[in-house]
Formats: structure tokens, C-alpha cells, sequence
């Protein structure tokens, strides 16, 4: 798939490349999450590629290179280049996995919303909140926004292992939040239309999606679901210390759903 269109002046942060692995007719899409890039989710996307998948791990538009960049674009940015990218995979394989971190879970739970042949759905720490706490914090927002405000202390690198620093931005772009919380919210009224396979993956320490996010998508879908707590990492656990179970458990999940054992 295409790169976004905003990288073609500007230099990417550090592993912000997307990253694709020709394998069988098993595909993954994975996705990461809000103000990072695919760095975080490249070691689970070479865990899927390792089990012989093709993978997908496109650089969503706006991340991995400048905040003003990230500052052009909102959901619909981002949520459109996640339908191509699964559309061009999904023609390429014969079923599709669905991988995301973060707002890239709340991307897989949107698709899995409108692609209901979606084979499964591997979730970590994935946003999506509760109207009745939603409107509020949009409308404070949004007044930040009005008096002039644009960018506050970002949310990124909450991990408990200290000797890895996540490569994302360093500031928050408050319309991009306020798109996020608004198609958060909207993803939430919806949940009962999901009815692919879900292994949900919660840090009960995190400090930008609170667990309790886990716990009302577990209980508002439709399909199975199969729950894992990552009981040693902060909110990017693709990167912490619970990185290597999430690729294992993942991997597992996948062959499972293809009703194959597991070496």
C-alpha cells in the first residue's frame, strides 16, 4: 500500500517506515496507535510474519514524522487509510487478521464494525470510551481549542521498562484528540456489531487508557472473547516487558482461529 502523502518533504522519526511481509493466505493488519507510529507494533508484526502470514503495518497519515503533519489530519484521515489498507490485503489473502495498539485497537474494532468476515481481532490496551465520560472531556477540549490552544504535554512512552523509549510524538495535537474521542464514543453505541473472534490484551497498570476501556468492550461485543491481563507493562506493551507473551499469545490466538495446532 501507498505511503501517506505527508512524508514525501519530511524526514520519519526513528522505525516510523511502514513494514510488509509477503507469507501464506493468512493476512494481519497491524496498527498502531495515537500521536506513535509502526515501531511500536513492529516486533508483534514480525512475530506474525515469523508464523509464516502476510502483514501489513502501515504508517498511519500524520504520525512518525512532525506534529504540524499530525495537525492536518483527523479520524477520517486515519480511518480511511485503514479500510484501503485492509481492502488491499483482504484481496491479496483468503482471510484477514486484525491487529492494533491503543487508537489502532479502536481502528480494528471500527473496521471489524463494517467487516463483519474479519477473522479475528488481537487488541492491546485499546481505546474506547464511554459516552457519559466522553462528552465532557470533548466539550473542555474543544473550549481549550477555541481560546487558542492547540498542543498539550503528549501521552506517549507509558512504559514500565525504562531502558526503551517509544518513538511518538511529544506533544498531543488537541483537535486530532478531539476527533479520536468523538469517533471513540461513536465506536462504543456500536459494539454489539462485532462478531469477529477478540483476544484482549489489558495492562491493569496504564496511564493513558484506563483497563476499564477492556472491560466495556469484552462486554459489549458479540463475538468470543479471550482475555489477557499484562500484568508487568504500562500502556505500550507491545514494547514492555510483556512484549515477548503478547507476540506468543497473538501468534497462538491466530492459529487457533485457523484451527491449527501450534508448534
Amino acid at each position: 500500500m501507498a505511503e501517506p502523502t505527508d512524508c514525501t518533504h519530511r524526514a520519519l522519526l526513528p522505525g516510523a517506515e511502514p513494514w510488509s511481509a509477503a507469507g501464506d493466505s493468512t493476512g494481519v493488519l497491524c496498527l498502531h496507535g495515537f500521536t506513535g507510529n509502526p515501531s511500536s507494533m513492529r516486533g508483534l508484526a514480525e512475530a506474525f510474519a515469523s508464523a509464516g502470514h502476510t502483514v501489513e503495518l502501515p504508517r498511519l497519515p500524520g504520525h512518525g514524522t512532525t506534529i504540524e503533519d499530525m495537525l492536518t489530519t483527523t479520524w477520517a484521515d486515519w480511518s480511511a487509510h485503514v479500510e484501503q489498507a485492509y481492502l488491499d490485503l483482504a484481496a491479496r489473502c483468503d482471510r484477514v487478521f486484525v491487529s492494533g495498539l491503543s487508537m489502532g485497537g479502536s481502528l480494528s474494532l471500527w473496521l471489524a464494525q463494517h467487516h463483519r468476515e474479519i477473522a479475528g481481532l488481537v487488541l492491546v490496551n485499546p481505546a474506547c470510551r464511554d459516552w457519559l465520560d466522553a462528552e465532557p472531556l470533548i466539550g473542555m477540549l474543544q473550549a481549550m481549542v477555541d481560546d487558542g490552544e492547540e498542543l498539550v504535554d503528549g501521552v506517549g512512552n507509558d512504559i514500565a521498562d525504562e531502558s526503551v523509549t517509544e518513538s511518538a510524538y511529544t506533544r498531543v495535537p488537541l483537535p486530532c484528540l478531539i476527533s479520536l474521542l468523538v469517533a471513540s464514543e461513536r465506536l462504543d453505541g456500536d459494539l454489539a456489531n462485532i462478531v469477529s473472534p477478540l483476544l484482549l490484551m489489558t495492562s491493569p497498570q496504564d496511564h493513558v487508557v484506563e483497563p476499564e476501556q477492556s472491560d466495556r468492550i469484552a462486554a459489549g461485543v458479540s463475538g468470543p472473547v479471550e482475555r489477557l491481563s499484562l500484568d508487568r507493562s504500562y500502556h505500550v506493551a507491545t514494547l514492555d516487558f510483556d512484549r515477548d507473551l503478547i507476540e506468543a499469545r497473538a501468534v497462538a490466538f491466530v492459529a487457533d482461529q485457523l484451527g491449527s495446532a501450534v508448534v
